[in-house]
């Protein structure tokens, strides 16, 4: 059986849905908690890697010290062509190794349930391609990428956060939203300027929309490891 290394940065923040979707595909899932003391693997032994979210920069070493062996992996599945999927701070943990830049409290955050669109250069994507136009996908960052990695392939975008998907190469994805997230999460949000109940009625609105959106991305980036 393919296995997927899922690196975990928080706490409470785990693969969800998206782990869920990728073990119905018929793969192994193998979850680091690295928020609980665990560390990343030397190297990358998996048949892809999988990073999530979590409150800090890409290369913030002195309040999470494992990001600087993630980074290594995720170097590491760029130069093997092993499939990556990078949700949030792993989105933008693979812009920083590969070149790009992210800021810290870059704009307007963004929080709950939020219309992505879908560019034209997709339409060639492995992921995105035949998407529709428009995706409602659960935000929650202030940090964003903003110059992606020369050569990189830009997927989506919304008007506070330009650069919302991309591809590295031929086989290593980064997203800002959380496609792994269902509505309840929300209610777990410490409010920071937004209504915790305005957003999650917002998302549970659009949940029947974005759900078989996200699920078909997760069911194609299984398929790329099966394949």
């Amino acid at each position: 059986m393919p296995e997927v290394l899922i690196v975990q940065n928080s706490r409470s923040g785990g693969p969800g849905r998206f782990g869920d979707w990728l073990a119905e595909a018929g793969l192994g899932v193998e979850v680091v908690n690295c928020a609980e003391g665990a560390a990343p693997p030397y190297t990358l032994e998996h048949d892809a890697m999988v990073v999530l979210g979590g409150g800090f920069m890409p290369d913030d070493d002195a309040r999470a010290p494992w990001l600087a062996q993630t980074r290594k992996l995720a170097v590491q599945a760029i130069e093997r062509a092993v499939p990556y999927f990078g949700i949030c701070l792993g989105g933008q943990l693979l812009a920083h190794v590969a070149g790009g830049v992210v800021t810290p409290d870059a704009g307007a955050p963004e929080n709950g349930s939020t219309p992505v669109t879908i560019r034209a250069e997709a339409a060639a994507d492995p992921l995105f391609h035949g998407l529709p136009e428009v995706v409602p996908a659960i935000e929650h960052h202030v940090d964003a990428v903003t110059a992606l990695p020369d050569g990189a392939v830009w997927l989506a975008s919304t008007e506070r956060c330009p650069y919302q998907a991309f591809r590295v190469g031929e086989r290593a994805w980064g997203v800002q939203f959380h496609p792994e997230l269902v509505p309840e999460r929300i209610k777990q949000w410490e409010a920071d300027g937004f209504d915790p109940g305005e957003v999650y009625a917002r998302a549970v609105v659009d949940e029947p929309v974005s759900t078989p959106v996200w699920r078909t991305v997760a069911g194609r980036f299984a398929t790329l490891i099966t394949g």
